[in-house]
């Protein structure tokens, strides 16, 4: 009997449908561009994996097929190591090791093996930000991924906030894996509510929608240190001129920024 292949292009939630493949059952989810693709065995109730995807992010697009029997050894080997800059993001089949610049990253239900645009740009301004001794917060950890690179970059202190419970576990797999778990504390819950009591801290990292990153703009401000940082992304170019309209109202100095694809990835300081 054949599976069934969905392939998903996200609406608002990227994070959100991942989350809800995982929770039907996918034994992985391949990132193909803008698209998210998974496999599931014959028998599985395609109506409540579409409904939950869609419960997800209204706004998904759910194309659904039959495929032949999938071996995840596959999909496994699909998955790379990428190096940004000084930095290499790294599956553990593929590490030669964990020290130094290589970051170890278990792909699983958590978003950020390396593999997004988004996570590579983010990766990329942080090596010109993050020193010896910062306080960093990463906003929507997933897997841990820039959490863990601001800890191999020096920081003294990271907090990694992420919302999603089923994403924690392998979140604080990460970070023991890549021996930083003394600097890099895992926290869950809302980062909104968070961020305050974290205060002030030097460098703060928001790979997460670009809705969400607007709302978060004045507790940004708020939480950052007189000389802060902040790293954004999950913008597409396609909104980078809407972005940056709101940044300038907002009083928000542009520093840096990078695309890849269709996605943007901005520094910015308080003005």
């Amino acid at each position: 009997m054949n599976w069934t292949a969905l392939r998903i292009t996200p609406g608002a939630n990227r994070d959100g449908v991942i989350a809800a493949l995982f929770a039907s059952g996918s034994q992985g989810v391949l990132e193909d561009g803008l698209s998210l693709v998974t496999h599931f065995p014959p028998g599985a109730d395609v109506d409540e994996i579409r409904s939950g995807v869609l419960s997800a992010d209204p706004r998904a697009e759910v194309l659904i097929t039959s495929a032949p029997v999938t071996d995840y050894s596959e999909w496994r080997a699909s998955v790379s190591a990428h190096t940004v800059g000084d930095i290499t993001i790294s599956p553990p089949w593929l590490a030669g090791g964990n020290a130094g610049s290589t970051v170890v990253i278990e792909p699983a239900m958590a978003f950020g093996t390396g593999e997004h645009p988004t996570t590579r740009g983010v990766v990329l301004l942080m090596q010109g930000v993050v020193r010896a001794g910062d306080v960093v917060a990463d906003l929507g950890a997933g897997s841990g991924v820039l959490a863990i690179v601001a800890a191999k970059l020096g920081a003294a202190r990271v907090a990694a906030i992420e919302l999603d419970h089923d994403a924690i576990g392998n979140t604080e797999q990460n970070v023991s894996a890549n021996d930083v778990d003394q600097r890099v504390e895992v926290i869950e819950g809302d980062a909104s509510m968070l961020l305050p009591l974290l205060a002030p801290v030097r460098v703060i990292l928001a790979n997460i929608i670009s809705s969400a990153l607007i709302s978060l703009l004045p507790i940004l401000r708020a939480s950052l240190a007189s000389d802060g940082q902040a790293i954004l992304s999950g913008i597409m170019t396609e909104e980078r001129e809407g972005f940056v309209s709101v940044l300038e109202a907002g009083s928000w100095v542009i520093e840096r920024e990078t695309a890849e694809d269709v996605w943007w990835t901005v520094q910015i300081a308080p003005r």
